[in-house]
């Protein structure tokens, strides 16, 4: 074997390992960037859920200020019916009273 074809066979051999390594890289490539594209569909997927989550935790929020003004004018409500309802047994209270002052001064027994 000549230097020549010794040569030849090395840069061969060289050339073969070369392009077998381009085509390893050209395919690892080829992986990393599907899995980029799968990664931007995943983070476009997630982005759209959390706009949907945030609009609905807006929504959810209108209803919890308005449940909130709704019972604060519910207990208002309350509250002035409970005045009211003392004041009506305080009224038959009285009266039960005037009722009983008037019997005790006609006389009549119980």
């Amino acid at each position: 074997m000549t230097l020549t074809n010794f040569i030849t066979v090395a840069s061969l051999f060289i050339a073969a390992l070369w392009a077998l390594l381009k085509v390893i890289s050209r395919q690892g490539e080829k992986r990393i960037s599907e899995r980029f594209d799968a990664l931007g569909k995943v983070m476009a997927d997630i982005a759209k859920t959390q706009d949907r989550n945030a609009s609905a935790t807006l929504e959810l929020e209108r209803e919890f200020r308005k449940h909130q003004a709704d019972m604060a004018r519910e207990y208002l409500r309350r509250d002035d019916f409970v005045r009211h309802v003392g004041i009506i047994e305080t009224r038959i209270d009285n009266f039960a009273l005037r009722m009983e002052r008037s019997l005790d001064q006609l006389g009549v027994k119980k």
